[in-house]
């Protein structure tokens, strides 16, 4: 498939109706311009998710992508199906395809509400709050529209592999259509992978392959914090693993596994 740089926009997708979207350049990655950032993505398919068979009873508390390689930033179609309906428990599988392609997999646990103030505890001490915090501009590092599209903070001090992030985004993920709180955050959370980098994305690549994301809560609108920590093997392997934080506090985990590679010149 030829792939071409997508059309300007001031939301990420443009809907085509019945779960099928064209990609604006907000969505543009770090390493090509015709590739889609994965943080998009993956608000775009919890978006999906959380638009399928809706239960009030039930809340999404994880989600796993599955990353198979290039996405090209060309017209998708993304469908979700129960692979494990249940009572208190149900588990959704979204599929997203770019032409005969598909790109990307998801996972998704539903499981029950239920009021467990009682015992609610170990969630962690909050990040500083964004606003008192100086900028941080990641264009500094990284190119592609959607590193550009956002607003960030970062604690002072960080170092290779270790930071404490605020990120924001004023452009909606579907145009003419108001996102949940939850498909605006976890549409920022693959950047995890790029607000605590070891290496410089000019010397080095390392993508992620996946992500999950952990949520024992729903998370607030606005600003979305990582506590980040990012570690490199020596065999071409890395992690990075943050704490994910709201206005509230923590709420929540991700873990994205990496292939490192020296950037082909």
């Amino acid at each position: 498939m030829t792939t071409s740089v997508p059309p300007d926009g001031d939301s990420y997708y443009l809907p085509l109706g019945e779960g099928r979207y064209q990609p604006t350049r907000l969505v543009q990655g770090v390493w090509s311009e015709k590739e889609q950032h994965m943080g998009p993505v993956s608000g775009l398919i919890a978006h999906e998710l959380e638009r399928h068979a809706p239960r009030d009873d039930l809340q999404l508390a994880r989600i796993t992508f599955e990353i198979y390689g290039f996405i090209a930033a060309e017209p998708l179609q993304i469908e979700v199906r129960t692979i494990r309906p249940g009572r208190t428990i149900e588990l959704l599988e979204a599929t997203m395809t770019i032409g005969e392609r598909q790109v990307v997999r998801a996972n998704a646990w539903r499981l029950s509400r239920q009021d467990t103030s009682a015992v609610a505890g170990g969630v962690g001490e909050p990040l500083p709050g964004a606003d008192s915090l100086p900028p941080w501009d990641g264009t500094s590092r990284w190119s592609g529209g959607f590193i550009g599209s956002l607003e960030g903070r970062q604690v002072p001090g960080a170092q290779p592999g270790r930071a404490q992030t605020w990120l924001r985004t004023q452009h909606p993920l579907v145009e003419g259509v108001r996102s949940t709180p939850l498909a605006a955050f976890v549409g920022l959370v693959d950047t995890a992978n790029g607000v605590s980098t070891r290496v410089h994305p000019s010397e080095w690549m390392f993508p992620n392959t996946d992500l999950s994301i952990h949520l024992f809560r729903t998370p607030e609108p606005g600003w979305v914090g990582f506590d980040t920590t990012v570690v490199f093997g020596d065999s071409g392997v890395g992690v990075t693993s943050a704490v994910l934080h709201d206005r509230l506090g923590p709420v929540g985990r991700s873990e994205q596994i990496l292939t490192v590679r020296p950037l082909q010149r």
